[in-house]
């Protein structure tokens, strides 16, 4: 199945790019996106648990993903 990987703000600095198409078995869950992160370069600057969410709803690791799905990477936020 295929899922769409989105980067935001420092994390696709970092990656070099703010989106890109995963190819993943079809029991994969976030943790599986979240390593072949870890594989690309520049996945350094990633923090070992990063904020994520699957079709606009936070998700943990173990969220199991279906074709098609949106995995958004959200950077840390700051601001007042």
């Amino acid at each position: 199945m295929s899922v769409t990987v989105l980067l935001f703000a420092s994390y696709a600095d970092a990656l070099g790019t703010t989106s890109f198409s995963l190819d993943l078995p079809t029991d994969a869950t976030v943790a599986d996106v979240l390593a072949d992160l870890r594989l690309r370069p520049g996945a350094d600057r990633l923090p070992p648990a990063p904020l994520v969410a699957v079709n606009q709803q936070y998700a943990r690791l173990t969220t199991r993903l279906h074709a098609d799905d949106e995995v958004a990477v959200i950077p840390p936020l700051a601001g007042g």
